[in-house]
């Protein structure tokens, strides 16, 4: 397919009213001849921007089970999830699937149902849809599968999750260890034995880490660690090469990956809700500060074409650094060098925004195809 889109203002370096051409999936140049049956979009008022990247997203989960203990057909949920992201301008997204030695939700069974789901429907999909495995590391019989999983290029993404302690500490709140029993579907005794004998294998946990680590670097598969907790803990990852710090949980722990240039994530909803609702670093406040290099959706994917717009209209960043931090700072972070930016010879992932009153995403392009598209009136 070919696609001429004129008049639009286009997010290339700076913001400049251009036209843009693509043939056969990517960003043509200027004087590159189109076919007469190329599809013409009128981006007149339109910002033309970059297809956003979304390392981390996982609100997939709640089109599979809307509510606790009632789930739907993976592959019915994954396509509901994928409108849902294309609505959002989201044209590469990493499905961040939880494998815990819970079982339910986050379990095994639904960690090979998700991986062969994704891997069957990707074809399909508007979105380059990819398995990001958040591997919880006290999930220590998982581990032979994953090494499999990585040697086979079947993991687009290695998080090392640790929720251990926040569980211990739960187990004197009846309202947040109710959640998670229900989500496992085991009674409450089940499962506090189960945390039990979990806890019990701690001393293994960091070599199957760094096990793990080394055969994400040996198959070239980007790893992050997850809420690191210190200096230290960083420090420790960035020696086994796992060079992505995800959402760490205080400025100390931050900064030190700041320090060695390492790409930091935090949450868009973190943007948008004004702050963690974990008591985590402020998003805003860490963008101002330059520690942060990557927002992701994490739970809501329609904080991640907002937040861009709330970080500029509040002066923590230009438009065009903080529209970085949702398309070329993941892309490069993970090293998909092939998009993130717009230029010739990279993919055509493009989302035409209408700026005013609220940001809303007009039209999402994905690989040169017009996949979403709110507004019929912008075909010239």
């Amino acid at each position: 397919m070919a696609l001429l889109i004129s008049g639009g203002r286009v997010l290339a370096g700076g913001l400049e009213i251009a036209d843009l051409r693509v043939r056969d999936g990517v960003i043509a140049p200027s004087d590159t001849a189109l076919p007469d049956n190329v599809l013409r979009l009128d981006a007149s008022g339109l910002l033309v921007l970059p297809g956003l990247v979304d390392c981390h997203g996982d609100a997939f989960e709640r089109h599979i089970m809307p509510r606790p203990g009632v789930s739907f057909d993976i592959d019915l949920a994954l396509r509901d999830a994928d409108r849902a992201l294309l609505a959002s301008g989201i044209t590469t997204a990493f499905h961040g699937v939880t494998w815990s030695w819970e079982p339910g939700l986050r379990g095994a069974e639904n960690a090979r149902r998700l991986i062969e789901a994704i891997e069957r429907l990707a074809p399909e999909l508007g979105a380059d849809t990819r398995f990001h495995l958040r591997h919880e590391t006290y999930n220590l019989d998982a581990e032979p599968e994953i090494l499999a999983w990585l040697a086979a290029g079947r993991v687009g993404l290695l998080a090392f999750n640790d929720h251990m302690e926040g569980t211990l500490k739960s187990r004197s709140r009846p309202d947040k260890v109710g959640k998670m029993v229900e989500r496992t579907g085991l009674s409450h005794e089940d499962f506090m034995l189960l945390v039990e004998n979990v806890h019990s294998r701690r001393d293994e946990v960091p070599a199957s880490i760094a096990r793990l680590a080394a055969a994400a670097r040996a198959a070239g598969v980007p790893a992050l660690s997850h809420d690191d907790m210190t200096p230290q803990m960083r420090r420790w990852y960035r020696d086994l090469g796992v060079s992505v710090a995800e959402f760490p949980i205080d400025e100390e722990t931050t900064r030190e990956a700041a320090a060695h240039g390492e790409p930091i994530v935090f949450g868009a909803p973190n943007v948008v809700r004004g702050g963690s609702h974990t008591g985590c670093p402020a998003a805003e406040e860490m963008v101002r500060q330059g520690l942060c290099t990557i927002l992701a959706s994490d739970y809501y994917y329609p904080a991640l074409p907002l937040a861009p717009f709330i970080l500029a209209e509040r002066g923590a960043a230009s438009f065009e650094a903080a529209w970085k931090l949702v398309s070329q700072g993941p892309a490069e972070a993970l090293g998909l060098f092939d998009r993130g930016v717009i230029a010739p010879g990279k993919r055509a992932d493009l989302v035409l925004v209408a700026a005013e009153p609220q940001p809303r995403i007009v039209a999402t392009i994905a690989g040169g195809r017009v996949v979403h598209l709110v507004d019929q009136r912008i075909l010239a």
